[in-house]
């Protein structure tokens, strides 16, 4: 019928790579829909007994890790052993990038004695890392190896407090002038250590300017409304 075949059209068009006109394979058609939901992400994708990028990530992964980078059917790839995945996470986690892991729910023993044994692995995102939150058992060091330096890992992120900040103009006056209440609170995922504070600041933006400087947060989280003399503040210290 019609309708069947406008379905099937829909469909091939959904699998279908545009640029190359090549259909995309089902794992790359898994990828495209988890990169979806985190585009910020690089995203280490594990395969068996190894962990791909694909894409951009693929090319960011190659220039920050110095590994190989090739074209595989329609996507950029590059792989990592599995057990050098938290030596890798942390690099890229140092170099500025948000990472996320994405791991098989399902073991291939399970899958071979299952229903579906010719079907795709499952996948899902279990962890999502930053330098504020590099906590989590895959940047442990239980599976560090003689070619391994611990100092050279452990140096890629300081101390890693992730400060969270709002503000609120109590009065017309002091909105106008610039004066503000300010509430921040600092945690470090690693230690559990949590600082909290609420203060009054000026114009200047001095106060805030001093606890920002004292506690060097690795990571900011600002509300979706900020004051233009608090983002201008913020900007200059990030920078």
């Amino acid at each position: 019928s019609l309708k069947s075949y406008e379905n099937t059209q829909n469909a091939l068009d959904t699998n279908l790579n545009k640029r190359t006109k090549s259909i995309y394979t089902p794992l790359e058609l898994q990828f495209i829909e988890m990169k979806k939901q985190y585009k910020d992400a690089v995203l280490c994708v594990e395969c068996g007994y190894k962990y791909r990028f694909f894409g951009e990530d693929a090319e960011i992964a190659a220039r920050e890790l110095n590994i190989y980078c090739h074209l595989d059917h329609n996507f950029m790839t590059a792989s990592i052993p599995s057990h050098r995945l938290f030596v890798h996470v942390r690099r890229l986690v140092a170099k500025g990038h948000k990472v996320g892991v994405i791991k098989q729910m399902e073991t291939a023993a399970l899958k071979a004695a299952g229903e579906n044994k010719s079907s795709l692995f499952s996948r899902k995102l279990t962890a999502l890392y930053t330098k504020s939150t590099l906590i989590g058992e895959d940047i442990l060091f239980k599976q560090l190896d003689d070619s391994v330096d611990v100092e050279e890992v452990t140096r890629d992120v300081p101390d890693n407090y992730l400060l969270c900040c709002c503000e609120n103009g109590e009065n017309l006056r002091g909105r106008k002038t610039g004066d503000i209440v300010i509430g921040i609170m600092v945690i470090q995922p690693t230690t559990g250590e949590v600082i909290f504070d609420c203060f009054r600041d000026s114009a200047s933006r001095s106060e805030l300017e001093s606890r920002v400087l004292r506690l060097q947060p690795v990571e900011i989280i600002l509300p979706s409304r900020l004051s233009d003399q608090s983002e201008k503040l913020i900007s200059s210290i990030t920078s």
